[in-house]
């Protein structure tokens, strides 16, 4: 065992907890962060009341900033069904476990009609018969542009309702992807693949989770991992999240 590692076992996979490897998007307070549906950026600003200025620089004990943000617009997040039942749903309540058996894949999106989708056969293709609880999709070309992309208004890649179809049946609880959805940009609200996954007209998958906005690094290899997924304790349909892969010890 190496001198700094901190190793944990996982039913018979061991991995090293001192080498986490991050695939979420930080939220920044100026236009240079990640953005898309049309809002504008985040904002990260002193509070302001009265004569006070919550800035250190500005002559206050401390900075004491207020942070203005959209969790689905503005970087990494994770929603549960909420983000499109009527009924009240929060991710901080439906994620009761963190650590998870996941399979990192890379996809070119293909053409389709005037778009670029992924399909359930290029998710066969790259699954195969493995199980897994996770799956993080990697799509192609994966520059580093995607930490500061303005999505909206740019038809990103998009998910088919076969495809969402298909990670069910495969059992895939928790879905991960370095786009700003899993739906067409504009689809005047169909939103096929997240009903698809969550399973909108039968009993509801509750447990289940869509992550996007992720950007997974090329240096991390297509395989099996041990994914750590936290949420911040929003009592919201969605919040900003802090996937971190773990990779498993030889």
């Amino acid at each position: 065992m190496k001198r700094n590692s901190v190793l944990a076992k996982i039913k018979n996979d061991l991995i090293d907890l001192s080498k986490p490897l991050d695939i979420s998007i930080s939220i920044k307070g100026d236009t240079s962060n990640v953005n898309a549906w049309y809002v504008g950026h985040p904002k990260i600003e002193p509070h302001q009341e009265g004569d006070f200025t919550g800035s250190v620089a500005a002559g206050a004990s401390t900075n004491f900033n207020d942070i203005w943000f959209n969790p689905h617009a503005h970087g990494t997040h994770t929603e549960c069904v909420g983000h499109i039942t009527k009924g009240f749903h929060s991710i901080n309540q439906n994620l009761d476990r963190y650590f998870f058996l996941a399979e990192v894949i890379t996809i070119a999106p293909e053409k389709y009609q005037d778009d670029f989708v992924i399909s359930r056969k290029q998710l066969q293709y790259a699954l195969g018969n493995k199980k897994r609880d996770a799956l993080i999709v990697r799509t192609l070309p994966n520059m580093r542009e995607k930490l500061t992309r303005q999505y909206s208004n740019s038809n990103p890649p998009y998910f088919l309702e076969q495809a969402a179809e298909f990670l069910v049946a495969k059992g895939i609880k928790h879905l991960l992807v370095d786009l700003p959805s899993v739906d067409k940009e504009k689809d005047s609200g169909a939103l096929l693949a997240h009903k698809a996954f969550w399973n909108f007209d039968g009993k509801l998958r509750k447990k289940a989770t869509i992550t996007e906005f992720i950007f997974v690094p090329n240096a991390v290899k297509d395989g099996k991992y041990y994914l750590n997924l936290q949420v911040a304790p929003f009592e919201n349909d969605a919040s900003p999240s802090r996937p971190v892969l773990y990779k498993i010890e030889d």
